[in-house]
């Protein structure tokens, strides 16, 4: 007959316990698995799988009990790291979006906007190129990546009360590049059509008599979706380069030693 004590119960659950949590975390603010189009048992369902299956390659894990100051801090520390893991690549998809707010503006888009629940309102320009992102995403296999990723974090913040912490630097570093690669997509489209405003303003100057409200827009409008479909190639190979530094910074943002 099988025994069971109360300290192989507790030891049971703060080994699901703890690791559910980080992964749950990053479930949470990750694309694709954080979408409110996905169901809450769903999500929560992947997380419980996740952590069966990483939990056998865990290290050993630190033996104090689940209420105690010391297991509540390495719950919260699960926390903040499965969440800091996860807000690297949303990062990315941000970067996507900022670039199509951008283009949107220049080609006179910026009133189609649309509700995006994990965005808020975001334009129509943003939102095809989100969705192409997404499928970048998933083609070059982005999903296995973040499990990889996750999985390969506890081997580089194992589960301790003291040993691995988060660099906020490296998160605002990261931001930074983000933010200007985002800049860097949107370049070519703001830069054809500020061509294009420019030649309406000359067009005007010299001919007062025609009306810019009345030709400016449907050109800057035809102009921009001409653009946006010669540079939609050449974004391939940035956003593939993009999402991979994405995966290999959810690697890297670890990795501070705290004292112990």
């Amino acid at each position: 007959m099988i025994s069971l004590t109360s300290d192989m119960l507790q030891t049971w659950i703060i080994s699901l316990l703890w690791p559910l949590t980080r992964i749950m975390a990053v479930i949470a603010v990750v694309p694709i698995f954080s979408r409110n189009a996905i169901p809450n048992m769903v999500k929560l369902g992947l997380g419980v799988i996740l952590t069966l299956a990483i939990l056998p390659t865990l290290p050993a894990m630190p033996h104090f009990e689940i209420f105690s100051y010391q297991g509540l801090l390495i719950l919260l520390q699960q926390l903040i790291i499965g969440l800091a893991i996860g807000f690297s690549m949303t990062l990315v998809f941000a970067a996507v979006d900022v670039a199509g707010q951008l283009i949107a503006m220049s080609m006179g888009l910026g009133f189609a906007s649309f509700f995006d629940p994990a965005q808020g309102q975001s334009s129509a320009v943003s939102q095809f190129l989100g969705l192409l992102t997404m499928l970048i995403f998933l083609s070059v296999d982005g999903h296995l990546m973040i499990v990889t990723a996750l999985a390969n974090s506890f081997v580089t913040m194992p589960i301790a009360v003291a040993g691995a912490g988060i660099n906020p630097m490296k998160i605002a570093i990261w931001g930074e590049v983000v933010f200007s690669a985002g800049l860097l997509l949107a370049l070519p489209a703001v830069v054809a059509l500020l061509i294009t405003n420019m030649a309406l303003g000359i067009l005007t100057r010299t001919a007062p008599q025609l009306n810019l409200f009345g030709i400016g827009f449907p050109i800057t409008l035809s102009m921009g979706f001409v653009v946006l479909a010669l540079v939609l190639p050449g974004m391939l190979q940035p956003l593939e380069r993009l999402i991979e530094q994405g995966v290999s910074h959810m690697s890297e943002i670890a990795l501070v030693a705290l004292p112990h």
